[in-house]
């Protein structure tokens, strides 16, 4: 999104997008990103999307688990995507230009210019 189009939170952090963040003071958005509906980003412990990601539908990026008590920053490097319906673990870095499938589980790093899919996504191959 151009800065002419950035996200306005109204008070539960849901977007005009139908998008939503909690602890939004804790959220970096870079520009011409798209996130799409119904996606909900736990910034807790933050969580920074740089310049031109890319996130699916329904996706759930997580800073804090409660289930594991993890935590940490979620950062989403320039370039990346996430396909719809996948969930990112806390204290997760996706490398730059890394695609990760639709309906996949990121529990691990993803490094720069790799393809990953599945539950527990694994390395597809590079790009």
């Amino acid at each position: 999104m151009s800065s002419e189009q950035r996200p306005k939170f109204d008070s539960t952090g849901m977007t005009q997008w139908h998008w939503k963040v909690l602890h939004k003071e804790n959220f970096i958005l870079g520009n011409n990103t798209q996130i799409g509906s119904f996606t909900v980003i736990d910034a807790e412990n933050g969580v920074t999307i740089e310049d031109s990601v890319k996130i699916g539908w329904n996706c759930t990026i997580m800073s804090y688990s409660s289930i594991d008590q993890k935590s940490g920053r979620v950062i989403l490097n320039k370039n990346s995507k996430i396909g719809a319906n996948s969930v990112i673990f806390p204290n997760i870095t996706i490398g730059e230009n890394s695609v990760i499938g639709a309906n996949s589980l990121v529990n691990r790093n993803i490094p720069p210019n790799e393809i990953w899919a599945g539950t527990p996504a694994k390395k597809i191959r590079n790009l």
